[in-house]
Parts: C-alpha cells; sequence; structure tokens
C-alpha cells in the first residue's frame, strides 16, 4: 500500500469555476411523476385503526428513489495538527434554488455548493452488510481520491431517515482511516454536477467550528462527526 507524509488535499478543477446554474427548462407541468432522478408517488391513503374504523382519506407524496439508499463516509487520519477530516464542496441545485424563495429567516449567503462528507447511492445489486462497505469504498476512491480495503471501513451507528414524511431514503454511515495514504486527483463520476468540486482537509477544530456556525449545514456530516467522536479512540 502506497503511503506518503499528509497533504492539504486535491481541488478537482478542470474548468473554469462555476459561478451559477442556470435554467434551461422547467418542464415540471409536462414531466411524469415516475419517471427522472426523482420519483414521486402521489396517493390517497387513510389510517386504519386497531378497532377495524378508519380515517378521513388524505393525499401522501412519497419521494424514491431508484436506488433507494446511499452511504457516507467520515474519511479521517492522523497529522500533524491532530485529527483531521475530509470534507468535500459540491454543487447542490435544490440548496441553490432556495434563493428563489422567501425562506422564514434570511440567508447570509447563497448555497451554490455545500460543504459535505464524502457520499454516495447503494446500487441495487448492492446486498448484505458488506457490500454496503465496499460501496463506500468505491465512494472514497470517487470522490475522494483515496484507495482502501473493504475491512478499513467501519460503521458508525444504524442508518438515518432524511426526512420520513416525504423521502424513502436511508443513509448508512461509516467511517474510514486513511493516515498515510497517497491521495489522487478525485476522478469523480463524470457528471457537471462534480465540477468545482473542491476537497478539503479539515482539523477537528475547523470542522466542529464550521459546523456550530453553519459554514456547513449538512446533517450526515454532523452527526457522523459526533458519533465518531463519541466512540472509544486508541
Amino acid at each position: 500500500m502506497q503511503r506518503a507524509p499528509s497533504g492539504k488535499g486535491v481541488t478537482t478543477m478542470r474548468h473554469a469555476p462555476v459561478i451559477a446554474l442556470e435554467v434551461v427548462e422547467d418542464f415540471s407541468s409536462t414531466a411524469r411523476c415516475d419517471e427522472g432522478f426523482l420519483q414521486i408517488r402521489r396517493l390517497r391513503c387513510r389510517n386504519r385503526r386497531s378497532d377495524g374504523t378508519h380515517s378521513a382519506i388524505y393525499r401522501v407524496d412519497v419521494v424514491d428513489r431508484p436506488k433507494l439508499d446511499a452511504v457516507a463516509v467520515l474519511i479521517w487520519r492522523r497529522g500533524a495538527r491532530g485529527l483531521e477530516f475530509l470534507t468535500r464542496q459540491n454543487l447542490r441545485p435544490a440548496a441553490y434554488f432556495r434563493a428563489e424563495k422567501t425562506p422564514v429567516l434570511a440567508e447570509s449567503r447563497e448555497w451554490l455548493f455545500c460543504e459535505e462528507i464524502v457520499a454516495g447511492l447503494i446500487e441495487p445489486s448492492d446486498l448484505g452488510e458488506r457490500a454496503i462497505r465496499g460501496r463506500a469504498v468505491e465512494e472514497v476512491h470517487e470522490e475522494g481520491g483515496l484507495r482502501v480495503e473493504v475491512d478499513d471501513v467501519r460503521h458508525l451507528g444504524p442508518p438515518f431517515f432524511v426526512a420520513p414524511g416525504i423521502i424513502s431514503e436511508k443513509i448508512f454511515l461509516t467511517e474510514v482511516e486513511v493516515t498515510g495514504l497517497v491521495a489522487t486527483e478525485p476522478h469523480g463520476d463524470g457528471s457537471p454536477l462534480e465540477e468545482g468540486a473542491v476537497v478539503t482537509w479539515r482539523p477537528l477544530a475547523s470542522l466542529q467550528a464550521a459546523l456550530a456556525a453553519g459554514e456547513i449545514q449538512d446533517a450526515k456530516t454532523e452527526l457522523a462527526l459526533g458519533r465518531f467522536l463519541a466512540q472509544p479512540r486508541p
């Protein structure tokens, strides 16, 4: 296994910097609910009670993806600054287009890019606990530029729902130590959404401060770090 002294991370920049997202077409009114990256089931439901009675009928929308769940990986190393954690700046359209709406509190910044830990969708062919860790290995290489083994990856507690009122997805949290490993430029998946991705190593205090200040507003990142710090560390 190739190893080298700790570095500062990698910036993926094959084009000029991305400064905005432009809507070429909004086809919401003509698109079907069961096509696209997200699929919406529009249902009419009622509650069935133990005494045989039912509630009034009401509408339910459920958001699914062809790939049901995801895995997130807290990548960490022991460096000159103590524990360091890898984060990645990613284009996030849903967060960016919040600027078109009126939030309950004024936003202090625009969210063209969001900083978070490495994550990716679990393929339908990935079945079983070891397959989840195997998918984590692929994401660490694709988004972090690091090669690890399946047995290096550890779970960080049980999976969690993102927004169970509307989204069926669960996220499986994992962690992996990469102290001394040589990082290459992450190749990504070739999607335009990965343009301008920036990979950074944050010391523990820096990551905690960014979460506390709202500089990073990503739930899986905060939950993964909290679970990681709660575990005994040799």
